[in-house]
């Protein structure tokens, strides 16, 4: 928020307060990204959107996650299709009843009937849990392990030091 302006929040308030992004906030946003494109440096973005430097510095951060996350949420799209397809695949073969073979034959019991094969279907429920897990990592739904905290807690200290030593105004140095 430039000088206590709640029009330059790149946010607007929900029903809640809770801070929401808003269409034209994105599209300011995008704007800023637009301006660095063409050489401007954050103190002239931030001059001509009519806000801080820092917030001209967040709103091209922001449009660049903007435009990543449009071909990320496809990428993940197209996975889970590619997971249902084989989890279909693997219900198919875990329906069906495989016979005994042995030598290159069927093997049958007094009846003449056909052993039934229970190790294909055991091959098949691994299966079919590896590929829910693969679900559910892909789209995040496993709660967190103690290591992926701790990871995630060290991604969140290396960002924050990466932003720092590329924030001029935390450098000292001039826009770049």
């Amino acid at each position: 928020m430039a000088n206590g302006n709640p029009a330059h929040n790149p946010y607007g308030r929900d029903h809640k307060g809770q801070y929401t992004r808003t269409i034209e906030h994105a599209q300011r946003d995008a704007h800023a990204a637009e301006l660095r494109a063409q050489g401007h440096t954050y103190q002239q973005i931030a001059d001509e959107l009519g806000i801080e430097k820092s917030g001209a510095i967040r709103a091209v951060r922001r449009a660049i996650r903007d435009a990543c996350a449009g071909p990320g949420k496809q990428l993940v799209d197209l996975e889970v299709q590619r997971l249902e397809a084989m989890y279909d695949q693997v219900l198919d073969i875990l329906e069906r009843d495989h016979p005994v073979v042995s030598h290159g034959r069927i093997v049958k019991d007094d009846a003449g009937m056909p052993l039934v094969d229970d190790e294909m279907k055991l091959k098949a429920i691994d299966r079919a849990l590896r590929t829910r897990e693969s679900f559910r990592k892909l789209l995040g739904l496993d709660a967190p392990s103690r290591v992926s905290v701790e990871a995630e807690q060290l991604g969140r200290e290396i960002t924050r030091l990466l932003d720092a030593a590329m924030d001029p105004e935390d450098t000292g140095d001039d826009d770049t």
